[in-house]
């Protein structure tokens, strides 16, 4: 009978000895040998018909190598079963002075011995005792009424003007490059643009007053625009926007049309062509509406910033000891490719805190029986395709929607991903009721400013 002994050779790190003698093997090495008797193809014998003798000379060897293995993995298999043995990757094979050699002429008994690391036990940090903040974006008047404006300038239509008479004209223009002294360069850089009168630095806006259709003026356009519209310029103009020799080209201006939007009256009519799904009839419930979807993309911006938070503080206050050495290891040689000592150095910290945060994770799971349903993933498919469409969920009785939900669940990756990311968020959903965090209010800026640190600090 195989014997296994297991015993304890550092921090969660075991050895399990697999002791193996010829009754162990030695029945399946017949059996084996004579199934590749029946199957083997060797000229001047009919199939099934070579001699097991005829085999076990010329392949005899390996067959027998590969059985004993066989029968160790098992041992091994069955054992790790019965005791219930929790561990990191795979037992990883501990090299011996003496390596077993195997030898089918003399079949003895066999030791082999691997090692293991074993996952620890650990007590999650107590939320509730963590001092947290939901932050609550306040929605001002300012920003609804920007909101408004973007929305009657982008619903609104371009209508003609005679001449440029304030900051909100469109000018369409011709680019035209020229030398310092204005003369157009032979083969030079010639685009057709379209921007608003406010988009130039101040200095050439204050005298684009009165100018009309046709009329020509000549720019420098590091000195014609602020860095912001200049990096958009001159990568519309096909120029390198981090080139200061590109920014200090001259160009000849053309206009061609100067126009000036109307913007949409706050009306039944642009109410639907902003919202079709709804019945929005006058000007305070489209606002209402504004403000909504607003608070709507805040609060999911702080849920996010929470989370992080909570996910900080449940990594850096559970306190979970790994098996070290042993996860070095196998980093080193149980990958697909095998890393060199320095690499497994660098590459440890960040592997240690995702096998933390996976521990953790599946802690959460078990205990609080998070389950990832088939109609959760199917929900997750349809929303998707939904984002990718910019379709509303009213949509969704059509035949093709069911059928690319149908295949999306053929699909072992796209289902392995939304299963981890719907877990993710249960997860996240659950901790954050465990939480007890003080709302507090804040401005837009104040969030943003916040949210930046928290990031710098962690990167």
């Amino acid at each position: 009978m195989a014997t296994v002994t297991r015993e304890n050779i550092g921090l969660l790190n075991d050895k399990i000895t697999i002791k193996v003698a010829g009754a162990d093997y030695l029945p399946s090495f017949e059996k084996a040998l004579k199934n590749y008797s029946k199957q083997a193809n060797i000229p001047g014998f009919r199939k099934g018909m070579v001699p097991t003798g005829m085999i076990k000379k010329m392949h005899g060897q390996s067959v027998f190598a590969d059985e004993v293995i066989r029968t160790v993995e098992k041992e091994l298999g069955n054992y790790m079963q019965n005791e219930k043995l929790e561990i990191f990757a795979q037992p990883l094979p501990l090299a011996t002075e003496e390596a077993p050699k195997l030898d089918m002429n003399n079949p003895t008994e066999y030791v082999f011995d691997f090692e293991v690391g074993l996952k620890p036990a650990f007590q999650l940090a107590d939320l509730s005792k963590e001092k947290m903040t939901r932050n609550k974006v306040t929605v001002t008047e300012d920003m609804i009424n920007e909101e408004v404006n973007r929305l009657q300038v982008r619903h609104g239509k371009l209508v003609d003007r005679d001449a440029v008479s304030e900051d909100e004209n469109v000018l369409n223009v011709t680019f035209t490059e020229t030398d310092a002294n204005g003369n157009v360069i032979e083969g030079g850089v010639v685009k057709d643009n379209s921007f608003l009168v406010k988009y130039f630095a101040e200095p050439v806006r204050s005298t684009l007053t009165g100018k009309k259709k046709d009329d020509v003026f000549n720019i420098q356009l590091n000195k014609a625009f602020d860095e912001k519209e200049r990096e958009w310029v001159l990568s519309d103009l096909g120029l390198d926007k981090h080139d200061e020799a590109a920014a200090a080209k001259f160009f000849n201006v053309t206009i061609t049309k100067v126009g000036l939007v109307e913007k949409a009256a706050l009306n039944e009519e642009t109410f639907k062509a902003v919202y079709p799904k709804k019945e929005i009839k006058t000007e305070a419930e489209f606002r209402n509406e504004i403000k909504e979807e607003i608070q709507g993309y805040w609060d999911k911006q702080t849920k996010n910033h929470l989370q992080h938070e909570i996910y900080h503080v449940l990594l850096d206050h559970t306190k979970i000891e790994f098996p070290e050495s042993f996860l070095k290891r196998w980093m080193q040689t149980g990958g697909e490719q095998p890393k060199t000592q320095e690499e497994v150095e660098h590459e440890f910290p960040t592997f240690v805190n995702q096998l933390k945060w996976t521990l953790i994770t599946d802690q959460l799971v078990q205990e609080n029986n998070i389950e990832v349903k088939n109609e959760d993933i199917e929900a997750f498919a349809k929303q998707q395709l939904f984002g990718y469409m910019g379709m509303g969920m009213q949509d969704e009785e059509q035949p093709w929607i069911a059928e690319y939900i149908t295949r999306m669940m053929k699909d072992r990756k796209f289902v392995e991903d939304a299963y981890h990311r719907i877990q993710t968020e249960k997860v996240f959903d659950l901790i954050e009721t465990k939480v007890n965090a003080t709302e507090k209010p804040v401005t837009a800026e104040e969030f943003s400013k916040e949210a930046e640190k928290h990031q710098h600090h962690h990167h």
